[in-house]
């Protein structure tokens, strides 16, 4: 009978046994541990004296994934991984389960050969001799495959990573470049009028008055000034590896960053005779939030408020402390609503309903929003307003006294 010495699992050079039976040893670094696999080790070498079987010692702390693919809770941990039925042994106990087990493993590995017997014996309707080869695979490869597997799963994750950021930039991107229609808008009104009322001749503006002249200049440098930082956004998004918003929070008054942003959409709701209702507490407390990134959520409701009320309609900006730890604001129009049954999908990356197919909004700019408020711990719906159209909600932490 072939004697086979111990062996260690190796990852470069996999084994190939011919042995019957096959056992693992699993073992640790364990110093309590140390001596139990000791006393193991010497009964399992006095049974190679007699059997013929293949023993493979594995360090969990080298090859944690073998452990976890067997599903071991404790070491040290003996396994029959050959002939089937697969058996564990473990605990304090293994030599004296051992004992028991043995002759019923030796059992299974006779029956075993004699059916490889039975199968080479046996001949074809052509009169060959069928003679499969059972060569048993080593646990070495099964490592190699369970690593390969580990791999494999990893790959998958890395790549379902990068594709969730790049469809997290160019969702980003989207909006920004969505966003940045606003401002250059702003921007270009107020250089237009500017230039259209400038007399080279006597250096003056014609039919503006001083003040306003003063306005429209303020005007266009703060809106190339929102578009240069709304670049260096889509920049960092460009650039970065992130799949959430960089939010840098900060002490901010949002009744007042409201009223900016409806300055500077002014144009448009006046353009459709929209009546714009305010109802903003003085004493709504400060909220702890990024005011660009708040500034984006304000503006793209406010943007599709402004497109889907009828000209005429009426808008609606509130703000209410809802809580000691939340301020909630609420912007409302007289527009066509949503749907109940789309109000939870409203805010999915390019969901669009129906009726809007033809139209921009309500694709983009919702699920960023979305992103940016659950970014500041907050939350944001959307439900029916009392005169008819759409009231979308959201809220953010209050400024910690």
């Amino acid at each position: 009978m072939l004697k086979h010495d111990y062996m260690q699992v190796s990852q470069d050079q996999p084994i190939y046994s011919e042995a019957p039976l096959q056992l693992l040893l699993f073992v640790d670094g364990r110093p309590k541990s140390r001596q139990q696999v000791q006393r193991i080790r010497a009964y399992l070498k006095e049974l190679q004296a007699e059997y013929n079987f293949e023993l493979q010692i594995i360090d969990v702390g080298q090859q944690p994934y073998l452990a976890e693919h067997f599903k071991l809770i404790a070491t040290p941990a003996l396994i029959k991984i050959h002939p089937e039925p697969r058996q564990i042994i473990a605990g304090s106990n293994i030599i004296a389960q051992l004992k028991n087990w043995w002759p019923r493993w030796q059992t299974a590995v006779d029956a075993y050969l004699k059916l490889q017997e039975d199968l080479e014996d046996r001949i074809d309707d052509n009169n060959r001799v069928l003679s499969p080869k059972a060569t048993i695979r080593s646990v070495a490869v099964s490592a190699e495959l369970i690593k390969l597997s580990d791999e494999v799963f990893r790959l998958k994750q890395e790549k379902e990573k990068l594709q969730e950021q790049l469809q997290f930039k160019d969702r980003v991107i989207a909006m920004l470049a969505h966003d940045l229609r606003n401002p250059l808008t702003a921007a270009a009104i107020a250089i237009e009028t500017l230039q259209s009322n400038y007399n080279i001749e006597t250096g003056e503006f014609q039919r503006l008055k001083p003040s306003m002249a003063a306005h429209l200049l303020k005007q266009a440098r703060s809106q190339t000034k929102t578009i240069d930082r709304m670049i260096a956004d889509l920049l960092q998004v460009g650039r970065g590896n992130d799949t959430e918003l960089p939010i840098i929070p900060e002490k901010m008054v949002i009744g007042n960053l409201c009223l900016d942003v409806l300055e500077e959409l002014r144009d448009r709701y006046i353009a459709k005779s929209q009546k714009i209702e305010t109802d903003i507490p003085k004493d709504l407390p400060c909220v702890y939030a990024d005011p660009e990134r708040v500034r984006q959520v304000i503006v793209n409701l406010l943007d599709n408020a402004i497109k889907y009320t009828p000209d005429g309609g009426t808008i609606s900006i509130a703000g209410l402390h809802r809580t000691t730890q939340k301020v909630q604001f609420s912007i409302g129009d007289t527009g066509p609503g949503i749907p109940i049954e789309n109000r939870d999908r409203i805010f999915e990356n390019h969901f669009r309903l129906q009726r809007d197919q033809g139209k921009d909004g309500y694709g983009i700019g919702l699920c960023l929003c979305q992103r940016i408020i659950r970014a500041h711990y907050g939350q944001i719906w959307v439900d029916s307003a009392p005169n008819g159209g759409a009231w979308f909600h959201f809220t953010l932490p209050v400024y910690p006294s």
